[in-house]
């Protein structure tokens, strides 16, 4: 929760700057998250993608190139911690 506390804490900071400086915001904001959100699913259309030429189940692929974790990151209320991978630790 603290990391979505700081995400706000600087969007307003920079919405100050703006306002201060009166400039508007280079997009509106739904134009803004919705680019944003294509930039995330843009990165996984590749990983994904060869998982599923190799036969792989859409769900299956998500799972082994951990694309739900990176597009949706750390979800609030969700502490469990990511396994660990025991050939790295050894």
């Amino acid at each position: 929760m603290k990391l979505y506390a700081m995400s706000l804490g600087a969007g307003l900071l920079v919405g100050v700057i703006y306002s201060l400086l009166s400039v508007r915001s280079p997009a509106p904001p739904l134009v803004a998250l919705v680019g944003l959100l294509g930039i995330l699913l843009g990165e996984q259309i590749i990983p994904v993608g060869k998982q599923l030429l190799h036969g792989a189940a859409f769900s299956t692929a998500c799972e082994q190139t951990r694309a739900t974790a990176h597009v949706l990151g750390q979800l609030p209320g969700n502490n469990e911690k990511p396994p660990v991978n025991r050939q790295e630790s050894a």
